[in-house]
């Protein structure tokens, strides 16, 4: 697994530019040696503004969308169109646009789906989503994403990954149910860490000053079970890409 790195922005606004332009950059580079590219999205609301940004971006309005494939690292297991849903405003601000429209979409199932309010049968049909979708040239049992944009929480959560929670030591499949989050609703679907940690890029995208702790222990060496974000690594890169807030309690001099 690769090293953390770090690098900050001065605010929100500039980290979302950043992370929309390298963004395009790498899916760009996918396409080109893959084929297509492999991205998968959490929720929040940096991811948001990263999504805004990508909209507003020539370059990215430039891209071939139609060989992108979206994956999603976590879903609220809801109905389909519920406000609770992560792909909802995905779809609002970015892929029910074109070019981004264009992209070949890959939501997690919903409660009112093909599997109805089976949450086991759902995190197992979405793991077999993924191996289907794999690219002739990934290995493994899920895409290779070439970047995961993973949003943290200020309990340092991942996808629907939780502190101290059956969910941060839960290694039966790439993709697992969750019962009890801590936040609700309470019934998810999320990629495990074997699921997450296929990626090849791994970016955690965290702004504000009340991530700050939730930053410094994940690089700070926290076990992932205190900090499930401390234990997501790319097997190429994985880059913490923060704010000057969400970097403030960071020692001196992050790049």
């Amino acid at each position: 697994m690769s090293p953390r790195e770090t690098h900050v922005e001065e605010s929100t606004e500039e980290l979302a530019a950043f992370v929309a332009a390298r963004l395009v950059e790498v899916l760009a580079a996918a396409q080109h040696e893959h084929g297509r590219a492999a991205l998968a999205l959490t929720a929040g609301s940096v991811m948001e503004k990263v999504w805004a940004a990508l909209a507003g971006s020539e370059s990215a309005r430039a891209l071939d969308w139609s060989a992108v494939d979206v994956f999603w690292g976590d879903e609220r297991f809801v109905p389909a169109g519920a406000a609770d849903r992560n792909d909802r405003p995905a779809g609002e601000i970015l892929f029910g646009h074109a070019p981004f429209s264009a992209a070949r979409q890959f939501p997690m199932p919903t409660s009112d789906g093909e599997y109805g309010d089976d949450l086991d049968a759902a995190a197992a049909g979405y793991a077999r989503t993924l191996h289907d979708a794999r690219r002739p040239d990934d290995a493994g049992e899920v895409p290779s994403f070439d970047v995961v944009l993973l949003g943290v929480g200020p309990d340092g959560h991942c996808c629907s990954l939780f502190p101290d929670h059956p969910s941060s030591r839960e290694e039966s499949g790439t993709v697992i149910a969750v019962r009890n989050s801590p936040k609700p609703p309470p019934l998810r679907i999320s990629l495990s860490f074997a699921g997450l940690n296929a990626a090849e890029q791994i970016w955690a995208v965290v702004n504000g000053s009340g991530k700050a702790e939730a930053v410094a222990r994940a690089l700070g060496g926290a076990a992932r079970t205190e900090v499930p974000s401390a234990g997501a690594q790319g097997r190429a890169r994985t880059w913490w890409l923060l704010d000057r807030d969400a970097a403030s309690l960071l020692p001196a001099g992050p790049d």
